[in-house]
């Protein structure tokens, strides 16, 4: 994995912080079931619960990074793959429902940055299997 595409991930996964602050600051807890759900699996209050889901989430991406991308591991790409495809994923279902609704929805604004670095990440790594 070359640097390029390293850089990448890491901006992904700042993305997802950013995204993550977004989350809980319009609490997304409140109006959204899965994220409710989630929450309530790690705390009976829902606020708590989905910082410390949200912060797991963000703290995986920063162990895959110095786990697997960082140092190149065998196991990076496909890592980096499964990010990109998630964090796209996130960014286009979180645009989809505030389309649903008609008006903002938690996540809106940073979901424009989930889908950049997904989809930068995604061609840095599509170039890399190509040049391989």
């Amino acid at each position: 994995m070359d640097r390029r595409s390293q850089t990448a991930f890491l901006a992904l996964i700042a993305s997802q912080a950013a995204h993550s602050l977004e989350e809980y600051a319009f609490r997304l807890f409140d109006v959204f079931g899965p994220a409710r759900f989630v929450s309530a699996l790690f705390s009976g209050n829902l606020e708590t619960g989905f910082a410390v889901a949200n912060t797991g989430v963000v703290l995986l991406g920063a162990g895959c990074y110095w786990a697997f991308v960082r140092p190149r591991h065998a196991l990076a790409h496909p890592i980096a793959w499964f990010w990109t495809v998630l964090e796209f994923a996130n960014g286009i279902g979180h645009t989809l429902l505030a389309l649903s609704r008609g008006s903002y929805f938690p996540g809106l604004a940073t979901a424009p940055l989930l889908i950049a670095a997904s989809g930068y990440l995604g061609y840095r790594l599509q170039c890399a299997q190509h040049s391989s």
